[in-house]
């Protein structure tokens, strides 16, 4: 493609730097004294390097009407924001009042003494000296109108009278001030020229007081604008679609349309393939856009003209002329095709003090350290990007864009990707090169911020670069706190006893709970004897232990995640830190993304589990956890087991019977329940009530029976029909042929004695074997309520069971007090045999202690 500076041939002062302030300074006042650059001295030139927008050419029309007595508006006020063209307009009317052949009164409220007066001005100008306008006082309208009338037809025009009375309020006039007298003439000039046919005023007012004046200024604006307000009309000369052109005219002397066209179209297509045309914009309109405003993209004028033009002291169009002036100087010599953002040279001083005189001084070296230096972050990024794009200055480019979007007079600052990709990439490769390019600048600058997804610059140092800083600077020992703290609240179970981080067997309870032993790091030999031992003995219940321990792999991410959040939470607390009340959200915000980031990364990390087998170890993996889970990493472990098979929360009564009573006729419970604590490879249960439903299900399906050892000979007392397991040291399951052998011998008799206490019978029936008067038939008796006192003999618990059975079958509720004495227990066993054989059993109780 060809250079922008071959199709859009710049205006030769331009190119030969020519770029003093005054080359776009508009000064009506020399003008009228026939002084100042050629651009707008010379009627000829000035003409040539204006665009004449249609305000402009509206508003000459209408004067020309109005000197050449066809009518049009007597009275008229420029008012657009600070440097939107008042000046430039009362210039082009000073040149067509030469051609009008009017005269012509100039009036610039800058260029004046305090002490001076309108009126009197107004007279010297048309007369050449001041004879009736001596007084401070402001004349009355007739002897205006004569002098006015006199010297038709006549332009007068006045350029920020605001400046001029603001300043003439320090004019004592006797009882008054020469800023009220000239409110006052103010009033009677306006009402003077609206009775004279070829008479035009043109006032220039802004359209707010400028934020340096003072309340009294604005007191006087409000005055100034009531007055002229009555008779006048107002103008705005340049509207914000048309400063393009404007610029265009001013810049560049000629533009080969058909080539910047095939340019144009080449980047439209590029933005439409990359999804970058700016948001509800059609890629014709775009196009329209860049036509008007090429060699520069839209964008490029939109950020200058309403972001860097929100500033007081920014002159809208001079201020963008000028800056756009000493950017095409810089690129005079280089073969960009078009201008961007990104090509603002900000190491170009000329062009760095332009914006720095807005924005402050401190930029400069946030300029310097994060995008210009031979050392800044920027620099470092443009090597670091790859080889494939070394040379573009990816780094540099995409800072500078951001810079340049970052500043306003106003609340508005920042960039979206969007809009850092159309300026920053090129059209030879992907935009999505400039995403690697962001995070590497995220690194590496200091005073890069990011907010509400849009990037900017601002004379504080990122959190970011704070941030890397502190996570140098982390200790292992706070990774090591955050790391058990984090394992302690994410390891809580409904299900498994949790031990963390225990590297001592001795400290592991050998009983009939299932336990998680969480150790730091994976350590085979620990990992062994801690499920086979327990201090110097061997472990009884072996089976009950499961060991988690960490992958090596994930451990880097896993750190990384702790510093991070160790270190947001040190700057957050940093006596010593600047931090805006917007970084202190901020960084909350990452906190709260960290909680789920770090549990992830945990889980991630803590993934590999140990369990009992038949050949010694099973080592099952976790995997990679589901987005959003949020139950507890031990609660996760117990999941996966279940859903291996590894715990079992139903067992079927058919694996009891091929197990145990394939080869016997019988097998006590309580061996194999406590097989299956302490037999790797056999099943492991959840809890004992597994093992007691299957033995339920078995009896009562007939798979096998249930019943005692009575010597040394198995006693069937329950098959086919449902029956409650105790797990006692001569209870037993016994095979079904077995059971099936004794099914029709007598039941044996329960020979304990049992006093059975009558209460709160249905109704009071007379006694056994006697026959009630008038009746044939005994009434049948109720009891709805009993209470039984037992003095069991010992080994005669078995014989009680059938009891209660049929007890619990007749009444809903079953309540037993039970006394036990002559004989002792300890505290262990209590805990381990009785309570927790209860709670496994879903039994409420309350022990008196």
């Amino acid at each position: 493609m060809k250079a922008f500076h071959t199709i859009a041939i710049p205006h030769k002062d331009i190119l030969k730097g020519k770029l003093t302030l005054e080359v776009f300074a508009a000064d009506l006042h020399e003008v009228s004294l026939n002084q100042g650059s050629d651009e707008y001295r010379n009627s000829k030139i000035f003409f040539e390097k204006t665009y004449l927008t249609n305000g402009l050419e509206n508003l000459l029309s209408v004067v020309e009407r109005r000197i050449k007595g066809n009518g049009g508006d007597p009275v008229i006020q420029l008012q657009t924001p600070f440097g939107g063209g008042k000046t430039h307009s009362l210039i082009a009317l000073f040149h067509k009042a030469k051609e009008w052949k009017a005269n012509k009164v100039v009036i610039v409220g800058e260029k004046i003494e305090a002490t001076d007066t309108l009126w009197g001005l107004i007279e010297k100008q048309l007369t050449g000296k001041i004879t009736k306008f001596k007084a401070m006082h402001a004349p009355g309208g007739e002897s205006l109108k004569e002098l006015l009338s006199s010297h038709q037809p006549l332009l007068i025009l006045m350029d920020e009278v605001l400046q001029y009375i603001t300043r003439a309020a320090g004019v004592k006039v006797e009882a008054s001030n020469l800023a009220a007298q000239s409110i006052a003439f103010m009033q009677a000039l306006t009402e003077a020229v609206s009775q004279l046919p070829n008479t035009v005023l043109l006032l220039s007012l802004p359209s707010s007081v400028p934020e340096h004046y003072d309340e009294n200024a604005e007191m006087l604006y409000n005055k100034l604008q009531k007055v002229s307000g009555r008779v006048e009309k107002i103008y705005t000369p340049v509207e914000d679609s048309e400063i393009t052109k404007i610029i265009r005219r001013r810049l560049f002397s000629d533009v080969d349309e058909s080539e910047a066209e095939k340019i144009i179209k080449a980047y439209v297509e590029y933005l439409e393939k990359e999804n970058l045309l700016p948001p509800n914009t059609q890629p014709s309109e775009y196009r329209e856009q860049f036509l008007s405003s090429y060699p520069f993209i839209p964008d490029v004028i939109d950020v200058l003209y309403k972001r860097w033009g929100t500033f007081p002291q920014f002159q809208r169009t001079r201020g963008v002329l000028r800056l756009l002036a000493q950017v095409v100087s810089s690129l005079k010599d280089s073969n960009k095709p078009y201008i961007t953002l990104a090509d603002f040279d900000l190491s170009n001083q000329e062009i760095r003090q332009e914006l720095l005189k807005h924005i402050g001084s401190p930029y400069n070296s946030v300029i310097a350290s994060d995008i210009t230096d031979k050392n800044s972050g920027a620099t470092k990024v443009n090597s670091d990007i790859g080889q494939t794009y070394q040379g573009l200055s990816l780094g540099t480019r995409t800072a500078t864009t951001i810079f340049m979007y970052s500043h306003s007079g106003g609340n508005v600052k920042g960039a979206s990707v969007p809009e850092i990709k159309r300026s920053a990439t090129t059209l030879d490769n992907i935009s999505a090169v400039i995403d690697s390019v962001f995070d590497k600048l995220e690194k590496e600058l200091f005073f890069l911020q990011k907010f509400n997804d849009k990037y900017f610059f601002s004379n504080m140092p990122n959190i970011n670069k704070i941030l890397v800083t502190y996570m140098d600077n982390i200790k292992e020992s706070e990774i090591e706190k955050l790391e058990y703290e984090l394992l302690g609240e994410k390891t809580k179970s409904h299900y498994l006893k949790v031990y963390l981080w225990e590297d001592k067997s001795n400290n592991i309870n050998d009983d009939d709970s299932l336990k998680l032993v969480i150790i730091k790091k994976d350590n085979p030999e620990l990992i062994k004897e801690i499920i086979k031992k327990k201090g110097a003995n061997p472990r009884t219940k072996a089976n009950t232990v499961i060991v988690l321990y960490p992958s090596d792999l994930d451990r880097g991410n896993f750190v990384y995640q702790l510093k991070r959040k160790i270190a947001y939470e040190n700057i957050l607390n940093a006596p010593n830190l600047n931090l805006s009340n917007e970084q202190r959200r901020d960084i909350k915000k990452e906190l709260d993304k960290l909680d789920s980031a770090v549990f992830e990364s945990l889980r991630k990390y803590y993934r590999l589990v140990a369990v009992p087998s038949k050949d010694d170890l099973k080592v099952i993996d976790l995997g990679v956890p589901t987005w959003g889970d949020i139950k507890s990493l031990s609660d996760e472990v117990y999941e996966k087991l279940i859903n291996e098979k590894e715990i079992l929360e139903k067992l079927s009564p058919n694996v009891l019977k091929l197990t145990f009573l394939k080869d016997n006729e019988f097998v006590f419970t309580e061996s194999i329940y406590n097989s299956s604590l302490s037999a790797p490879g056999l099943f492991r249960l959840s809890s004992r009530n597994v093992l007691e439903n299957a033995i339920v299900q078995g009896v009562r399906e007939g798979t096998f029976g249930l019943g005692l050892l009575e010597g040394d000979k198995p006693m069937c007392k329950h098959y086919k029909e449902n029956v409650t397991v105790y797990f006692e040291p001569n209870e037993i399951i016994i095979k079904d042929s077995v059971c099936i052998e004794q099914i029709e011998q007598e039941k044996q008799k329960i020979t304990s004695t049992i006093t059975v206490e009558e209460t709160q019978p249905r109704q009071i029936n007379p006694s056994v074997g006697s026959v009630p008067p008038d009746e044939d038939k005994q009434p049948t008796k109720y009891f709805e309520q009993l209470s039984l006192n037992l003095d069991l003999p010992k080994g005669k618990v078995s014989n009680l069971m059938g009891v209660l059975n049929y007890l619990q079958s007749k009444y809903e509720h079953l309540k037993i007090d039970i006394t036990a004495f002559d004989g002792k227990m300890t505290k262990e066993e209590l805990e381990d045999k009785i309570k927790e054989a209860l709670r496994q059993s879903g039994i409420h109780f309350k022990f008196n202690d």
